[in-house]
């Protein structure tokens, strides 16, 4: 009974996500708060993802600022946590949610690395995580960024992965 109740919890928590998300803008103000953190190729790499993955990564950057989260590496992989979710279709995104909450066993089955399937869009929302990870390191990003990045959907003892996790799960 708790497994239901927590994954309808979940669903609504994404749902709140979803909706905060189709409002997605991004100032000026938080665009330059970029060049603080960001090289210029990752500055790219955050330009490229889509405003509602933008959105929820300053979403994330700021709940751990407000949490008094200072370290740079941290702050670094909430930035481009997501970036890996380039391509992914907003109704991916919703079955994927649905799915991760009430059909997991479904969810990797239907995730499949195949760019030219329908379904490659659950294969994105189900790896995004290594996905994100791979641009990272391909963008100079140091290996314990990469590694956050890469944990970033794994609760963990590590304080920075717990806190980004943690931070995620919120924004």
């Amino acid at each position: 009974m708790n497994h239901a109740r927590d994954s309808i919890g979940a669903a609504v928590s994404r749902v709140r996500q979803f909706l905060a998300a189709v409002r997605a803008r991004i100032s000026d103000d938080e665009m330059a708060v970029l060049e603080q953190y960001l090289a210029p190729s990752q500055r790219d790499l955050f330009q490229e993802m889509s405003s509602i993955d933008q959105r929820h990564c300053l979403d994330v950057f700021n709940n751990l600022l407000r949490q008094s989260h200072s370290d740079p590496n941290l702050l670094r992989a909430a930035l481009l946590h997501d970036a890996g979710k380039k391509g992914i279709l907003l109704w991916h995104r919703v079955a994927g949610v649905l799915l991760e909450a009430f059909w997991p066993v479904l969810l990797e089955k239907l995730a499949v690395n195949r760019p030219q399937s329908w379904l490659y869009g659950l294969y994105i929302y189900r790896y995004h995580a290594d996905l994100s990870a791979e641009l990272a390191e391909c963008h100079g990003y140091s290996p314990s960024v990469v590694e956050l990045i890469r944990r970033h959907h794994t609760p963990s003892e590590n304080e920075h992965t717990k806190a980004l996790w943690q931070a995620d799960r919120l924004s």
